[in-house]
């Protein structure tokens, strides 16, 4: 199926489906590449800039995805007064050049002032690929197609630490961040040819006051998408605090540094396993079917993990299939959660996916930087933290549901005009 749209420059440009969930995929690939780059080089990088606690050197991952959760509230509102591709290009420009500053920085203080200067800037790169595919599509079509991007983005976690180690191999780890600079530029040139303008002229909104303070709390208000947002943003909280503390935890309590990469990716893949069945199933069964079945077993396997980080807290034979379990089903949560989320907003999809993004993801790095802080020594705070903040994300989902768990609305507008707006 191709997807064919008029530009805001009044040409007509031609995309088919492939390619663009190929190019939204990519866009949304540069964030992990930004994180999961780093985690191979942070001993290099505490060495290199004299970081005595060994702690301090997850900043380098949490400083950029906090300050990128609090950076969401713009792009959407740019985005939904100029058009999605020349605030893409824009955000493309800010990642690059503050990639570069990061190669430069000569302190662990200015290494860290620029990530996070290069998540705040670049925030648009989590907000504008669901803006873009919300012009299109809607309900279980948009998780869907978020799923078929999922697939292709989760192969960058798998890829990014093993591109980290080849870079590191032949020169310092300031030479990552010069790779995320060339990339970025590819993307951004991709976009430039191939993106149509999702968004049409009559649809554009005006940025003032009134229009703000209309758009940015609606999703606070809508019954039926804040606690998919909130739930979401806890569950994830746990998967950021995996990622913050996955070297040490890996590296050092399981003693296997040498297999970083291949243990961080082997779990990760899971998620695009479970992204491509969640894409195969979704639109027979329904998104929230789906995504209420995979909360609720996650949670399940959340306390085996608690109970193995207790019995067998040093047992990798554990941890890794368990890890493995529930990341693949994060994949059957993500995507669902947010086209649940978007699904009211039908002509502010800019400044909900802003504020949606901005919940995700600041409330996710802050609960992540937490709980990668929270690291001893063991898995038993990465494990508690999965569990607790499942349940918190089950409760969530609830209250957007009114108690009802698996039921699949006929009439989506219908079900809609139910959960009013509060």
């Amino acid at each position: 199926m191709a997807i064919t749209v008029t530009s805001s420059a009044g040409d007509n440009r031609v995309i088919g489906q492939r390619e663009f969930v190929t190019l939204m995929a990519a866009i949304m690939s540069l964030n992990a590449l930004a994180i999961d780059s780093m985690l191979p080089a942070l001993d290099d990088i505490a060495a290199s800039l004299n970081v005595l606690d060994q702690n301090q050197r997850q900043f380098v991952i949490g400083s950029y995805m906090i300050s990128s959760g609090l950076g969401c509230l713009i792009p959407g509102l740019l985005a939904d007064r100029f058009g999605r591709r020349p605030i893409l290009v824009l955000t493309f420009a800010i990642y690059a050049l503050a990639s570069l500053l990061c190669a430069w920085a000569t302190s662990f203080e200015m290494l860290i002032a620029f990530r996070m200067a290069q998540g705040f800037g670049t925030a648009g790169l989590a907000v504008l690929p669901a803006a873009i595919i919300r012009d299109r599509f809607e309900g279980d079509a948009m998780a869907r197609l978020m799923s078929l991007i999922f697939i292709v983005f989760m192969v960058v976690p798998v890829l990014a630490p093993g591109v980290g180690q080849a870079v590191m191999l032949f020169a310092s780890w300031r030479w990552i961040f010069v790779v995320m600079a060339i990339l970025a530029s590819l993307v951004c040139a991709w976009t430039w040819v191939r993106l149509p303008e999702t968004l049409a002229p009559q649809d554009r909104q005006p940025i003032d006051v009134r229009t703000i303070a209309r758009n940015l709390p609606l999703t606070l208000r809508t019954r039926v998408a804040i606690g998919y947002v909130l739930g979401s943003a806890i569950t994830f909280g746990a998967l950021f605090g995996y990622i913050n503390s996955a070297q040490q935890l890996i590296g050092e309590h399981f003693g296997a540094e040498r297999y970083f990469a291949l243990i961080f990716g082997v779990t990760a893949s899971t998620l695009a396993i479970s992204s491509f069945a969640n894409s195969r199933i979704v639109e027979r069964f329904g998104a929230r079917r789906v995504s209420h079945t995979a909360l609720v077993t996650f949670i399940a396997v959340s306390a085996v993990q608690v109970y193995a980080a207790i019995d067998h807290p040093d047992s990798l034979a554990w941890f890794i299939p368990l890890m493995s379990a529930n990341l693949c089903l994060l994949g059957f949560i993500g995507s669902n959660f947010g086209s649940i989320a978007m699904q009211p907003f039908y002509d502010t999809a800019g400044a909900a996916s802003s504020v949606q993004a901005f919940i995700r993801m600041g409330t996710g790095a802050g609960l992540g930087i937490l709980i990668g802080q929270a690291y001893n020594g063991s898995a038993l705070p990465l494990a508690l933290a999965l569990l607790i903040c499942s349940l918190l994300g089950l409760l969530l989902v609830l209250y957007s549901e009114r108690g009802v768990l698996f039921r699949r609305p006929r009439d989506a507008r219908k079900y809609l005009a139910m959960h009013e707006v509060l």
